[in-house]
């Protein structure tokens, strides 16, 4: 599954495949973790028969290639030099990730809605949340990562794939990985993690564009690959792992709010 995620993210750059599907895996089972007892029944009960919110956790990613007005759903575009997210700059129609989490949650919180609209509302939900934690995804610059060349363990890739699936292969097996992240999250900053608004966590991993993914990036002539040495990995693994712990958070809290 790892070489398969990378393999899509090597080939296929313009996707954006933020986390990979490992990633966006580990954050619903975290969050699973962290529901309610309602909010279990609520997704049940909103899910075809035998399906997995874990193994729809890349749906909106499949669709996008068909329905290729998700696109832009998936990023917002924070100029790297600015001071962070701004509504009439960065998403003046709201048809960003920033956008499109505050139309699904509504959705997702209406008793009005019709079950196919509630159940692609928890699909898109669950995968926005998870892509506004890779930080490539809340920043406008080289088109999210994608036209940075770097050289990362003897491959070629660009940093977006880098930060989608090339640094998180390096780390535990998604077992190993799903176990260390889940023990490691406490009440304390779960309950701050559960508050605050899309804006503030877009802001969040903007800020981690700024300081860690650009800001720790090697010097390279103009064209030229980066190369990604152990240092940047270093100092990279801790920012991944509190990313997903607090996306798998979020996801949670979205999803026990007003569970029927």
């Amino acid at each position: 599954m790892r070489s398969l995620a990378l393999l899509l993210a090597l080939l296929s750059p313009q996707l954006g495949l933020s986390w990979g599907m490992e990633g966006h895996r580990l954050i619903v089972r975290i969050a699973e973790g962290l529901l309610s007892r309602a909010a279990r029944e609520d997704i049940a009960a909103t899910l075809a028969p035998g399906e997995s919110l874990v193994e729809l956790a890349s749906w909106a990613d499949e669709v996008r290639k068909l329905r290729k007005e998700t696109e832009p759903w998936h990023y917002v575009d924070i100029p790297l030099n600015s001071a962070g997210f701004d509504w009439k700059r960065d998403c003046p129609e709201g048809n960003c990730v920033v956008g499109k989490i505050a139309d699904f949650r509504k959705i997702w919180r209406d008793p009005r809605a019709s079950a196919t609209t509630r159940r692609e509302a928890l699909l898109f939900l669950v995968h926005f949340v998870g892509d506004l934690h890779q930080p490539l995804h809340c920043v406008d610059m080289d088109r999210g990562g994608n036209d940075v060349p770097v050289r990362f363990r003897g491959e070629h890739m660009n940093l977006h794939a880098l930060w989608d699936t090339a640094l998180l292969k390096q780390m535990p097996e998604e077992e190993q990985l799903f176990s260390k992240l889940s023990q490691a999250i406490r009440w304390e900053p779960l309950m701050k993690w559960s508050q605050g608004t899309i804006e503030d966590w877009a802001n969040e991993s903007f800020h981690i564009a700024q300081q860690t993914v650009y800001g720790l990036l090697p010097a390279a002539a103009s064209g030229e690959s980066r190369e990604i040495r152990e240092s940047y990995e270093r100092a990279t693994q801790p920012v991944i792992e509190l990313q997903l712990e607090r996306a798998a958070v979020r996801v949670a809290a979205i999803l026990n709010e007003n569970a029927r």
